[in-house]
């Protein structure tokens, strides 16, 4: 048996630098990392680019989200926001968040709907997935759970590295990538998704039938993601 007050003198003794570091590890890791990658090229007029942007920061900050990470172990995720279109052009515009509560949520959907539009064309999903994967990889916090879900109103067109290899870089670093299939007037592209975009265990695919659509579709799978 120690004698009174060992542990405490120990405790003491431990160099600052490594306590910190300590304590740091440990709040820092969260259950998930999440990478939304949203369709942002030239098919998307302002309208339907401002739908999507309240279509996301709504989905984020939803009742239904927050639970679902609050029943995690860690009880936090970490949340990116990529736009992508232009061949090789996919660009961070809301950088990482930790999200453990109501008030995180809120200030991550001010940042959302705060951030300009990035400059996009055409539709390079490959490239999206690249760029989404480079940033998971450059976290700042450890997880289990890697995901890029991207969403998108057309198939992959222009990429520097097709989707095809995409995808399976990415599943080979552990990271899941699901789809969000904004069909409208493009009948089919659910299944294009489902067999040319999703990658790794579990992934899938979800469909809104319109960008009015999305914000529920979004939460519906931001929901099933984190859960």
């Amino acid at each position: 048996m120690s004698p009174p007050g060992l542990g405490r003198r120990a405790a003491l003794l431990v160099p600052p630098a490594l306590a910190a570091g300590a304590a740091a590890a440990q709040e820092g890791a969260v259950d998930l990392l999440l990478v939304l990658a949203v369709d942002a090229s030239g098919s998307i007029d302002a309208d339907e680019f401002r739908l999507q942007r309240e279509g996301c920061a709504e989905a984020l900050a939803h009742p239904a989200v927050l639970s679902a990470i609050s029943s995690g172990p860690r009880a936090a995720i970490g949340v990116a926001m990529v736009e992508w279109g232009a061949p090789g052009g996919a660009a961070t515009v809301v950088g990482w968040h930790r999200v453990s509560g109501s008030g995180d949520a809120r200030a991550l959907a001010r940042a959302v709907m705060d951030a300009p539009r990035s400059r996009q064309s055409w539709n390079a999903i490959g490239d999206a997935v690249d760029h989404a994967a480079a940033l998971i990889a450059a976290a700042p916090w450890a997880a289990r759970e890697r995901v890029i879900d991207l969403s998108g109103d057309a198939p992959d067109m222009r990429s520097i590295n097709p989707i095809e290899v995409a995808r399976q870089a990415a599943a080979a670093q552990g990271i899941v990538v699901n789809a969000l299939a904004i069909e409208g007037g493009r009948p089919g592209l659910t299944r294009t998704y489902d067999e040319t975009v999703i990658a790794g265990d579990g992934a899938f695919v979800m469909t809104a039938d319109s960008r009015a659509d999305f914000a529920r579709a979004l939460r519906a799978k931001l929901v099933r993601e984190i859960a």
